[in-house]
């Protein structure tokens, strides 16, 4: 444009000049001055093109660079409240957790995956710890496909473990509160810190196998497993520990899974004992609209102070049978017991019976009500909860 814009100026200097009859030199001298004033005036018009065009080109490329992050990344959650009237206790209303998920796929093969959670409503920052809420942060790796079939899980991550430790979204699972048996003896929700392989070794077959930070349990307390985890928050890492599950799903319906974790001391060398193992089976099956499951897991603990107050050996297991009435209703009942003090003298064992129902007001935001009737223990309670997920 520029060319031609200065090319048009000079051609019309010649007929400028023949248009007068034997112009003078004043007058010939104007002429140009008003030629070059064009000129000028033509350059800067051209500048102001340019940078506009520039301008919506930059404009163009961060869009489609803000565009192409974010059709990479994704957030989701969940959350839930709880209405728990007790029997030998206050009732209680509790923003019992709220959680955001954010994801990001680096590439084809490479993905991140995060969890920050809030527990008990807000985060009090008291001296000896007593406030009622945490703030958390759950889960935060990179996966990557490093082969077909094949991933490597680094960060921190959740331990593959029973049934609702890797997946608790209130809409996936029965009762307002998740089962005691996979809270006091798993202990979910139960995350580390380490290096994961997971994939699938034959049609129906999968695998995880993983080394992590481990436990870090008090063996002069009551020596339960729930206390000892340690949340990846400045984690003793004298010790790790190694886990690994077999899952078989190649029935329709049906799963079956087995999971075992060795850690060689689980009190991170607070004593000279402490080596601990720890094996988990299940076996879920659906035929049409009933749901069976059933799940055992149980610890064995080396030690004499672990062995002086029974909790070398901790152990659980629950039966649970769920029916859909309706897509959108659905009714459960669960025989559970479990002891963290399986060897004390005394009977230390807690039984539970819980039965209640389900409204899916769609698939991912559901109302709960159940009972809790508890054996050798004073946990009786009716509870209402509502919960989502996105």
């Amino acid at each position: 444009m520029k060319k031609t814009a200065l090319a048009l100026a000079i051609s019309a200097l010649p007929l400028a000049v023949s248009a007068a009859s034997a112009p003078s030199q004043e007058e010939m001298w104007q002429i140009i001055q008003q030629q070059q004033k064009e000129i000028e005036r033509l350059k800067a018009d051209q500048k102001v093109a340019d940078s506009k065009i520039n301008a919506t080109a930059d404009a163009v490329e961060k869009t489609a660079t803000v565009a192409n992050w974010a059709s990479r990344t994704t957030i989701g959650g969940y959350g839930e409240h709880h209405f728990n009237h007790f029997k030998n206790k206050d009732d209680q209303v509790d923003a019992h957790r709220f959680v955001l998920y954010v994801g990001h796929q680096f590439s084809d093969t490479v993905r991140f995956f995060s969890e920050v959670e809030i527990e008990h409503g807000f985060v009090e920052d008291t001296s000896d710890g007593s406030g009622p809420g945490e703030l958390e942060l759950e889960q935060a790796y990179i996966a990557w496909d490093f082969s077909q079939g094949q991933t490597l899980t680094m960060g921190q991550f959740l331990i593959p473990v029973g049934i609702i430790n890797e997946t608790h979204e209130p809409d996936t699972f029965y009762g307002v509160e998740r089962n005691s048996v996979e809270s006091a003896i798993i202990p979910a929700t139960w995350w580390e810190t380490g290096a994961m392989v997971s994939g699938e070794i034959l049609p129906g077959f999968n695998y995880n196998l993983a080394v992590h930070s481990g436990l870090a349990i008090d063996p002069t307390g009551n020596g339960a497993v729930r206390g000892g985890r340690q949340k990846s928050a400045k984690a003793t890492a004298e010790d790790l520990a190694y886990t690994g599950r077999l899952v078989y799903n190649a029935i329709s319906g049906l799963e079956l899974s087995a999971t075992y974790q060795y850690q060689a001391d689980v009190t991170q060398g607070a004593a000279a004992e402490g080596e601990a193992t720890f094996y988990e089976l299940h076996a879920r099956y659906q035929i049409a609209n009933l749901t069976l499951t059933a799940l055992m897991a149980e610890w064995d603990i080396d030690g004499a102070t672990f062995a002086a107050n029974g909790s070398d050996q901790q152990e659980g297991s629950y039966i649970e049978a769920s029916y859909k009435i309706t897509p959108k209703l659905g009714v459960f009942v669960r025989q559970s017991q479990w002891d963290n003090l399986a060897n004390s003298a005394a009977d230390t064992e807690i039984e539970q019976f819980d039965a209640g129902i389900n409204y899916w007001l769609t698939p991912t935001v559901v109302i709960k009500a159940d009972v809790a009737d508890q054996v050798n223990a004073n946990g009786d309670a009716v509870n209402l909860g509502l919960g989502w997920s996105f």
